[in-house]
């Protein structure tokens, strides 16, 4: 295990002492600008400017909003899909695992691209028949950008998710399922009754993967806010971190900023454990 602990240490352990050692500092400049700048010492102040920042708070408002979409979206539609392909009137289902799956292997600032021009009109094929049905949704709207970025989330990842769900399906007991087709339950049943309730720990642990990678939602909405003008550079916790720390050079508090997300991140991964180990305890 000495090369993992040597890995990790590397790639998670010191960039996190970094980070909270450039959270103690700030840039000053002094001469009205022309004198250069001089590392100071701000002990919390970084962090307090993060904390009484309305862009910085606002960004979580954002992702809550986000997640209340988009996290139903994704479980439901990779656990109805992993279902159908488990289902015994399915066929190919090999092809499907595979075509579903294919998504995601797509970067995701590949797949931001590919949707940003599907959601230009003139470009994309989608605005032309929306438009032919006599219809207009405009993708980059101050309204409809969040439902933008979330089709571009759940695109990627239903599929991931749904081989995840896929897994825990498989290794449910065939007697189990047997004994609950001689009791005389449907497909229907069977799926809401003994399938979901004995994969509990997969769909916990996919929604705690899930909960997690919502809040550092970065590819997404920052091309999309090429476009969509009214979400603003800040609209995420890590679009604020990179304004921070690409665009105001202000490193101290882009680091003050990011371990604050990192904070939120635990505290989130140990709410989702609490609730899922209570719904996996109800069974």
């Amino acid at each position: 295990m000495i090369p993992f602990f040597v890995l990790f240490a590397a790639v998670t352990l010191a960039p996190l002492g970094y980070a909270a050692w450039m959270s103690l500092f700030r840039e000053e400049s002094s001469g009205l600008g022309f004198g250069g700048t001089e590392r100071v010492f701000a002990g919390l102040g970084n962090f307090t400017e993060a904390l009484t920042d309305p862009a910085f708070l606002g960004s979580f408002g954002h992702i809550a909003v986000y997640c209340l979409i988009y996290i139903p979206v994704m479980i439901g539609g990779a656990l109805t899909l992993a279902l159908l392909v488990d289902s015994a009137l399915t066929r190919a289902k090999r092809f499907f695992q595979i075509a579903y799956y294919l998504p995601h292997a797509v970067p995701g600032l590949v797949a931001s691209i590919i949707w940003l021009y599907l959601y230009t009109p003139g470009l994309s094929p989608i605005t032309d028949v929306v438009q032919g049905l006599g219809a207009e949704w405009n993708f980059f709207g101050a309204d409809e950008a969040l439902y933008s970025i979330v089709n571009v989330s759940a695109w990627q990842w239903i599929g991931y998710n749904m081989i995840i769900f896929y897994a825990g399906l498989q290794a449910i007991p065939r007697e189990t399922l047997e004994a609950a087709t001689v009791d005389g339950a449907g497909a229907f049943r069977t799926a809401l009754q003994v399938k979901i309730p004995m994969i509990r720990s997969t769909v916990v642990l996919t929604l705690l993967f899930t909960c997690v990678g919502a809040i550092q939602l970065f590819d997404a909405p920052k091309l999309i806010q090429l476009r969509a003008t009214e979400l603003g550079p800040e609209w995420s916790p890590t679009m604020y971190i990179y304004a921070q720390a690409f665009e105001s050079r202000d490193y101290g508090l882009a680091a003050a900023a990011s371990l604050l997300l990192a904070l939120v991140a635990g505290l989130l991964s140990f709410v989702v454990t609490k609730l899922g180990n209570r719904w996996k305890a109800a069974a």
